[in-house]
């Protein structure tokens, strides 16, 4: 159990509400080299509003020095959030910092999260703290979503199928039998990159279109 003996000091937090992206930067380096439990709080409170990506790293990077006994139930918390982007970010520092105890809060409704950043970041973060038991389950939930949204999306769920080795297998079945194009031809590219992780992912899905669209055995014609 971490103690926590100091308050954060007034400039440091001031810095990163800052105008200035440049300053925040800083500001959240100073948090990380820091590492006072004290920062928790602002530093994902923070989370939750920064316009920059490159400040939002940083805030990650901070809080994943801290003990995860005093972050982790301040992510989980923001979990339950209304706002997209604290939900989004708080998954991604959970997959950061790695710590188990958080799984039961990867729910359902966050992995189907209808916001494509809130439900990429949770797929990543499923994937890092699921135990080994639970991967089958996990990997056939994230199949019912084959063919959701743009290339960014689907490569998301996809890079996510393939880490789940072989949970992903017959969990993609279902998927190259679908009636829906789409949801073939994401499986089947799917499918192409768990066979061969190197396999680029827009050539797998070119590929997936292209038999999905002449059939197996015309697509092998054509191929020769």
């Amino acid at each position: 159990m971490v103690t926590i003996n100091r308050t954060p000091e007034t400039p440091l937090l001031d810095a990163l509400g800052a105008a200035n992206p440049s300053a925040r930067l800083q500001a959240a380096l100073a948090a990380g080299t820091q590492a006072d439990p004290g920062l928790a709080g602002p530093l994902v409170a923070r989370c939750a509003v920064e316009p920059d990506f490159f400040v939002r790293d940083m805030l990650t990077w901070a809080l994943t020095r801290l003990p995860a006994e005093v972050t982790v139930p301040r992510l989980v918390e923001e979990l339950r959030s209304r706002r997209a982007q604290a939900r989004s970010q708080a998954l991604h520092t959970l997959s950061k910092i790695g710590d188990r105890t958080a799984w039961p809060s990867i729910t359902r409704s966050l992995l189907h999260d209808p916001d494509d950043e809130v439900a990429r970041s949770a797929w990543r973060a499923a994937v890092v703290l699921a135990p080994p038991g639970a991967r089958g389950e996990l990997a056939a939930d994230l199949a019912h979503q084959l063919g959701r949204g743009d290339r960014a999306v689907q490569l998301s769920l996809s890079r996510a199928l393939v880490a789940l080795g072989d949970a992903a297998e017959p969990a993609l079945r279902p998927g190259l039998a679908s009636p829906d194009e789409g949801v073939r031809a994401h499986a089947r590219a799917t499918h192409r990159l768990l066979q061969d992780p190197d396999a680029a992912f827009d050539l797998a899905v070119d590929e997936a279109k292209r038999i999905v669209a002449l059939g197996p055995d015309r697509a092998a014609e054509t191929a020769c």
